[in-house]
């Protein structure tokens, strides 16, 4: 059971950040995963007031707010351009559409949970992180914050650069959480791929060895993907272990290679 003694909806950031300073404050987000807790929350700081719930589009980057729900990101035809449908992908399997329309984008990224299907995609799109105390980053860097570093996330920043995009995922079930998740790039013939639920974070890595550089198709594919299975940290919980995760791993990077250039 979640205990509350305070609820408070800043009308600043600067208020925000100050009330956030405090061990006992938890900003809430959607507050889907905090519900689950059995904890004493001392201030609960709801960004409500903020007008962080936008999608706003700069010659550069698409601009999304910290609380700018999943279904918001799920329904944007300028994101669905941008990755091809992966933006819907990477969301629409996230519990039902009622979970989706309360859960934001900064509580899914803030949490820096292992499962986060958001994490893993925006990871391999080159997004950066707006904080209100640290300034801009890139949500790689961001990744390797220490946890007890306490700030607010105000917005994220999508590049509006062109790629090839592919967002797959394995579950037990059609709204579990997922066994392991697979964010593609390609962009100017440089390939990110970002594996996620790992069941750690998730985690980028390059084509260290070139084996995409003259391009992808079905022999190139497999072999990158067999590479990248072999050397991507993985682990073991309840939903898969270690084994099961390294073969999954390599049938989603090669599948999803393949489905993104249309081999």
């Amino acid at each position: 059971m979640l205990t509350i003694r305070e609820y408070v909806r800043p009308q600043t950031l600067e208020e925000a950040y100050t009330l956030c300073q405090k061990k006992s404050s938890v900003v809430l987000g959607g507050m889907l995963w905090l519900r689950m807790q059995n904890s004493q929350v001392g201030t609960a700081i709801d960004l409500c007031e903020l007008g962080l719930n936008h999608i706003e589009e700069t010659p550069d980057d698409y601009v999304i707010g910290a609380m700018v729900s999943l279904r918001q990101l799920e329904q944007h035809p300028g994101l669905a351009a941008l990755t091809q449908g992966a933006m819907a992908e990477a969301v629409k399997h996230i519990v039902g559409v009622q979970f989706r329309n309360l859960a934001t984008v900064g509580g899914s990224l803030y949490g820096r949970f292992g499962f986060s299907d958001v994490l893993t995609l925006f990871l391999a799109l080159d997004a950066r992180v707006e904080l209100y105390h640290a300034g801009m980053m890139s949500l790689a860097d961001f990744i390797g914050m220490p946890r007890q570093q306490r700030d607010i996330l105000v917005r994220v920043y999508l590049p509006r650069a062109p790629r090839r995009v592919v967002y797959l995922s394995q579950r037990n079930s059609a709204t579990d959480f997922p066994t392991l998740t697979c964010a593609i790039a390609r962009q100017n013939g440089q390939t990110c791929c970002v594996i996620g639920a790992r069941p750690m974070r998730a985690m980028a890595f390059d084509d260290e060895k070139g084996l995409l550089a003259a391009g992808v198709n079905e022999t190139s594919a497999a072999a990158f993907a067999k590479d990248l299975a072999a050397r991507v940290p993985l682990g073991s919980n309840l939903r898969a272990g270690e084994e099961y995760r390294r073969l999954v791993c390599e049938a989603l990077v090669r599948r999803g290679l393949v489905q993104m250039e249309g081999c």
